[in-house]
């Protein structure tokens, strides 16, 4: 009932969406924490696309959309323009929010990204994790997990989908910007990720949120999946939810039930190539090691996890 729906029905986004989802709670928790004193700006991508092909939109609040690689500069415009305003006497105290996919974040806007960082600039970038350029065709991002078919990485060859060893994993990187806040969630809990960014919204200076927002087209899964999907990443480790101030790990989400990378791979039809009539077992295994690395780099295996 309190819900301002920032991002409104009619929208273009597919079944299932995880993104749509993820935007969706995530700014209206933003507004409840600044009283609806927010702007956003906005990266091109499949939110930017889906939310408002022209003339129309589905945004209710003032927001701002530029190039695919700039909306942390275009943020930090906009946080200093306010800012000046604030020093000529402007009362409303209002706040912004960059967002864009990982397409936008990781890659082409990661340069501007680290600059706002190093800035410190007073925006809460927000970044929706759903692993490659789903927008325009299903290309890999930086942001593609390894193994992963996409339409640049297939299926093909000894080491069929993306290559392992490559891509960024941006909380990491946040932090080692020692920004005042840097967070992970994902849309299988939406109270936590409400949570963290009302949280974020405490804070003054540059702030990270990235969500994990499974892709029933990019990743060949089942529109009523989604949640499922998210779960699963972090009930195995492939995905870490955590919190982080200053730099330093302050709080992770723990395991409650530790399950098999398998788990969450199989309903993916971007690793069926795994599971054919000869199992990748040695991939396999190597992306559960990589899950077992997130479990103890970021503490997650709770004492009563089984």
């Amino acid at each position: 009932m309190e819900r301002t729906n920032s991002l409104n029905s009619g929208h273009r986004a597919c079944q299932g969406c995880g993104e749509a989802l993820g935007a969706r709670y995530a700014i209206d928790a933003a507004m409840h924490a600044t009283n609806n004193q927010l702007i956003a700006a906005n990266a091109t991508g499949c939110l930017e696309v889906f939310s408002t092909p022209y003339p129309e939109t589905s945004w209710q609040i003032p927001w701002i959309h530029s190039l695919f690689g700039n909306a942390p500069a275009v943020a930090t415009g906009i946080a200093a323009a306010i800012r000046i305003k604030r020093l000529k006497g402007l009362k409303d105290d209002v706040r912004v929010v960059a967002q864009g996919g990982d397409g936008g974040t990781t890659d082409i806007g990661f340069g501007c990204l680290s600059g706002m960082f190093e800035r410190n600039d007073d925006v809460l970038y927000i970044c929706y994790d759903n692993g490659g350029y789903m927008n325009t065709g299903v290309q890999r991002s930086s942001a593609t997990p390894p193994a992963a078919r996409t339409a640049t990485t297939m299926p093909v060859g000894p080491e069929p989908g993306n290559a392992f060893g490559q891509g960024k994993f941006v909380p990491a990187l946040a932090m080692a910007h020692e920004i005042p806040y840097v967070a992970t969630a994902t849309v299988a809990d939406l109270r936590d990720l409400e949570h963290k960014v009302k949280k974020a919204m405490t804070f003054r200076g540059a702030r990270y949120i990235h969500i994990l927002v499974p892709c029933p087209l990019g990743w060949g899964s089942a529109s009523h999946d989604t949640l499922r999907l998210s779960r699963l990443a972090k009930e195995t480790g492939v995905f870490p939810v955590f919190e982080a101030e200053h730099g330093e790990l302050k709080t992770s989400t723990k395991i409650r039930r530790l399950l098999p990378v398998e788990e969450y791979l199989r309903p993916q039809k971007r690793f069926a190539h795994l599971f054919g009539k000869t199992p990748a077992v040695d991939t396999i295994a190597r992306l559960q090691a990589l899950a077992d690395k997130n479990i103890r780099k970021y503490d997650l295996l709770s004492k009563e996890a089984y």
